[in-house]
């Protein structure tokens, strides 16, 4: 095939977002394989960028006559950090603290600095971010721009901490976001994955950073909703709380809270050491899904070891957790994935049921589903949680050739069915195996974010794998 019919082909394919099907490519170089943690789905992109200012992003965004997509971490699962053919700008570079107001509890960073990276900074001031992922390898414009949530009680998802962003826009203006000056464009940017600018800088209000306490509660799937609105919910001293439902049934919710406290430390660390070996968490992964009756063994003896009660420790050592924790030795052959489901609080009992019985049905090799909570989240122009729901992480391992690929399509699409069934949403960042028709119930609001991209991008410079598909 010929450089040209190749770049047609790509481009096609590109545009009705199938560049790739696992790790099949049909591109000729000279092009620049952009994968993400999954190792599924790279995309060939024309160019690379490692800028380090704002302004050089500007100048980038200016000169660059064809599409633009925006990574940090790349721990987003489906393409929505590259473009095929495309710009692509890594802005791991941009990692600077550029103002940090201890007595406001305020921080302005540039959006390639890594939460681990801040917490560095944060911690000998007795500071801590307010909201953010479990993990702390992410970027915070990454973050950012998916809108992230983690196991955080006392506040709402990553976006809801935000004080203002800087913005590259198509047309290389730079400007400044806030809830109070340009309002459209900042709801529009946290969890707007690069559709309608690029986020350089963020500011964030910050909170105290205080001891915490993990209580553990085993509970049945009936009265789990009662304990979390009596005992979670509401309370002032709940800082982090998730549950963990495991295979086979998902049947018996186990509650792991983190209450702040004044007992004696049982961690002496502030903050969890880089570097460390995770062999533990790493055997634990492979007997889960590679020995018979693995599902046992995690579920009696491994679990119990890692969610023992009474461990006291620093907030920003629980926050700075390293998701290598729950890296595979390899993923040439099998991945691990998330998915995540937003269901209305009302619907808690029945979804989980349904889920359980599709992922029994299509013998989907889940290793954990962590249910956490949200109120109802007014800042995002695209927002997953339109009211009070609880979120489903579901964290599975899958084979990465083409037939496992469909096969994992297929009970992603029942799953986001059943959800959509009970009122419920699906989180954007992973494989991108919903329909169109899927992707238009969940985010109904799409046409107000078309409307503001024709706007401020008319050429639609900016895209990815994702928006090419859905957008």
């Amino acid at each position: 095939m010929s450089t040209t019919r190749r770049t047609f082909l790509a481009q096609a394919l590109g545009s009705a977002g199938l560049l790739s099907l696992c790790h099949v490519s049909v591109l000729a170089r000279p092009t620049f394989g952009i994968s993400n943690v999954s190792q599924l789905y790279p995309v060939e992109v024309a160019r690379i960028v490692v800028p380090l200012s704002t302004e050089e992003v500007a100048r980038e965004v200016l000169g660059w006559t064809g599409k633009v997509a925006v990574g940090g971490g790349r721990y987003s699962m489906g393409g929505q950090t590259a473009v095929a053919l495309g710009l692509h700008l890594d802005m791991r570079r941009m990692d600077r603290l550029l103002r940090f107001d201890p007595t406001a509890r305020t921080v302005r960073v540039q959006a390639g600095m890594t939460w681990r990276d801040l917490q560095d900074t944060l911690d000998p001031a007795g500071l801590a971010v307010k909201s953010m992922q479990s993990f702390s390898n992410f970027t915070i414009g990454g973050a950012v721009s998916v809108n992230a949530h983690g196991r955080y009680t006392d506040t709402g998802p990553v976006g809801s901490t935000v004080r203002s962003l800087r913005l590259v826009l198509a047309d290389g203006s730079i400007i400044d976001a806030s809830p109070n000056e340009n309002i459209e464009l900042f709801r529009a940017a946290i969890g707007g994955y690069g559709a309608v600018g690029v986020i350089t800088e963020i500011e964030l209000e910050l909170t105290e950073n205080c001891r915490i306490e993990r209580l553990v509660v085993p509970l049945k799937l009936a009265t789990y909703r009662a304990y979390f609105t009596r005992h979670v919910r509401d309370a002032a001293d709940v800082i982090m709380h998730n549950a963990d439902l495991l295979p086979p049934r998902f049947d018996q919710p186990v509650a792991v809270s983190w209450r702040r406290t004044s007992k004696a430390l049982t961690e002496s660390a502030r903050l969890v050491p880089r570097g460390l070996s995770y062999r533990l968490s790493q055997s634990a992964l492979r007997v889960a899904t590679e020995v018979p009756g693995g599902d046992l063994l995690v579920r009696h003896v491994l679990h119990p070891l890692l969610r023992s009660q009474g461990t006291v420790k620093w907030r920003n050592h629980e926050a700075s957790l390293d998701v290598r924790e729950l890296e595979p030795p390899s993923r040439a052959t099998s991945t691990y994935a998330l998915q995540e489901y937003f269901i209305p609080v009302v619907h808690f009992e029945t979804f989980t049921r349904a889920m359980a019985a599709l992922i029994l049905q299509h013998r989907a090799q889940v290793l954990s589903v962590s249910v956490r909570h949200a109120n109802p989240d007014p800042v995002p122009l695209l927002p997953w949680a339109k009211e009070e729901v609880f979120s489903f992480v579901v964290y599975y391992k899958q084979k990465t050739n083409a037939a496992a690929c469909a096969a994992v399509g297929e009970w992603t699409r029942a799953m986001i069915e059943t959800a959509l069934r009970y009122g419920g949403r699906y989180y954007l960042p992973y494989q991108l195996h919903a329909t169109r028709a899927q992707f238009a119930l969940a985010y109904p609001e799409i046409e107000a974010l078309r409307r503001l991209k024709r706007t401020v991008d008319p050429d639609g410079k900016f895209s990815n794998a994702m928006w090419a598909k859905y957008l």
